[in-house]
């Protein structure tokens, strides 16, 4: 008995170690030829009960990094999860503006310094000019408009925001597709499908309880390659599924690289993903309207070239928008001196919008909250 268990720990050992050498190995290789195209971007979610639903958002009072060619960015999670120092409690502070943004990466802030997402500079531009404010910054990796909007009707609003700002990128259209929670009646009219949205949540509460799997996850390469290459697997079964629901006649052809970059996987969008996405940014606007907040939908530029983008509403969308009353800072009257003169992107790593971006997107909402306030309305 003591010799067959010696054998067996003696075995074990082996195979921990040729599986260390294989690790090392594969790093070395990665490192070599692939380190430039390889980004180092840990999710970090976990899952939350708001009412009824369980939805994904970033683990509470967590710091980590996120690396790729064009840089290093430290984040900081508070106790809600929020990319924010702080903490914010459902009572607001006597005399305090407080804003709250919602979204995915491009608001949580990916490839950008914690200091320089456009919730930050928002909020320093507002205290600059005499204002006592709080922006808390509840963008989520991978959301959609749906589960902003489950955030906010269920959570968002225990906060009593003066204003609620959402960042709309053009894979909204798809990942509301894929969040399978809400969909359109024959009268066009939201119909609440599911309760619960958490892809790959499961695995990660696993793996970010094990503190070199976390290690490898901000300083491996090649664990970085396996890892999304799961991902990808299991993303592609979950587009084909939407791209079924959209009802287009032609199946779209899905890339790996789709699903690990902020970008939409195609230009084109059909009138159901068009009308769900209206659909759910009204009823965001109701539920700020009925309590007195002020809601604002930032479109967040498309790349389409090297220093080129577009917007990512489409007329259709851009026009029900304005029908409904509901206020934009459109991406076209923002940065429309600067399309063809300066890239409003990071260059590499998942292509997210970049710190001048954020700066002013930051910066013009915060003159618009301003001019409000001094009873100037900017459009």
């Amino acid at each position: 008995m003591v010799a067959s268990a010696r054998r067996f720990l003696g075995n074990l050992a082996l195979a921990f170690v040729a599986l260390a050498c294989v690790f090392a190995v594969g790093e070395a290789v990665v490192r070599l030829l692939y380190k430039n195209e390889t980004v180092l971007f840990p999710r970090y979610h976990t899952d939350y009960r708001y009412a009824r639903y369980t939805i994904r958002g970033i683990r509470p009072h967590t710091e980590f990094w996120h690396t790729s060619v064009d840089g290093s960015w430290k984040f900081i999670t508070n106790n809600r999860g929020f990319r924010n120092t702080q903490d914010f409690s459902y009572a607001k502070p006597a005399n305090t503006l407080r804003v709250l943004s919602i979204g995915d990466s491009h608001t949580q802030g990916y490839e950008v310094h914690q200091e320089r997402t456009f919730s930050a500079v928002l909020e320093r531009y507002l205290i600059h000019h005499g204002l006592a404010a709080e922006v808390i910054n509840a963008g989520v990796s991978g959301f959609s408009t749906a589960e902003a909007l489950v955030f906010l009707e269920n959570e968002g609003v225990n906060y009593s925001p003066d204003v609620v700002i959402i960042g709309f990128f053009a894979n909204d259209f798809e990942d509301n597709l894929k969040s399978g929670l809400f969909s359109l009646d024959g009268e066009g009219r939201l119909h609440e499908d599911k309760f619960e949205h958490l892809p790959g949540v499961r695995i990660q509460n696993i793996i970010y309880s094990i503190p070199p799997i976390r290690w490898l996850g901000e300083n491996s390469y090649f664990y970085s390659i396996l890892f999304n290459s799961i991902w990808v697997y299991f993303k592609e079964g979950l587009a084909e599924r939407a791209n079924e629901k959209a009802g287009g006649t032609e199946p779209r052809t899905v890339a790996a690289s789709d699903f690990e970059y902020a970008i939409p996987t195609t230009s084109a969008r059909s009138a159901y993903e068009i009308a769900l996405a209206a659909a759910l940014l009204e009823r965001m606007n109701s539920i700020c309207k009925n309590r007195g907040i002020r809601f604002i939908v930032v479109d967040i530029p498309d790349r389409r070239g090297p220093r080129l983008h577009a917007s990512s509403l489409p007329p259709q969308l851009t026009k029900q928008l304005k029908t409904s009353g509901i206020e934009l800072l459109s991406s076209q009257m923002l940065f429309r001196d600067l399309n063809g003169a300066v890239d409003l992107f990071v260059p590499h790593g998942h292509g997210h919008i970049s710190e001048l971006s954020h700066a002013l997107i930051g910066v013009e909402l915060g003159r618009r909250l301003l001019a409000t306030r001094h009873g100037t309305v900017l459009q």
